[in-house]
């Protein structure tokens, strides 16, 4: 990775956790509705799974921007947008105005898990906590030999 490319890995990094760490903040502020919404689609245990949900979206977004354990980061968050795009956006389900709302959103989730696809496989980059404590670990792109 040359000096004019290495910190994109850093603001690709932040701009994909931002809508993260912004959605664990106000779920925060929401635990009930989070966990009534939760329940109204059907997933089990919602008063425990939304702290899980905020766990992993405020504590694993958090974590994506100081690229710290960033490409299992980068999974569970892919695994995570998978699960809310079946789940929360599936747009084949519904018709009229809800369905082009439904389309648009899960097909931004499959943007992001196509984002977070790149984290996994590529990892932090040089600005990064995993790069401090695992010099050796290949970057983006392999080091050329001199």
């Amino acid at each position: 990775m040359n000096s004019a490319t290495t910190p994109l890995p850093a603001i690709g990094r932040v701009l994909l956790a931002l809508v993260f760490v912004l959605s664990g903040i106000a779920k925060l502020g929401a635990i009930a509705s989070t966990s009534a919404h939760m329940a109204a689609f059907g997933i089990p245990y919602p008063r425990i799974l939304v702290w899980g949900a905020v766990a992993l979206e405020l504590g694993g977004g958090i974590l994506l921007i100081a690229g710290f354990l960033t490409r299992l980061m980068g999974t569970l968050f892919f695994f995570y947008l998978l699960a809310l795009a079946l789940i929360f956006h599936a747009y084949w389900t519904v018709t009229g105005a809800a369905a082009h709302a439904q389309h648009v959103a899960f097909f931004e989730h499959l943007a992001m898990m196509g984002g977070m696809l790149y984290v996994a496989a590529f990892g932090a980059g040089a600005y990064s906590i995993d790069s401090l404590i695992w010099p050796g670990q290949p970057l983006a792109h392999p080091q050329p030999a001199e």
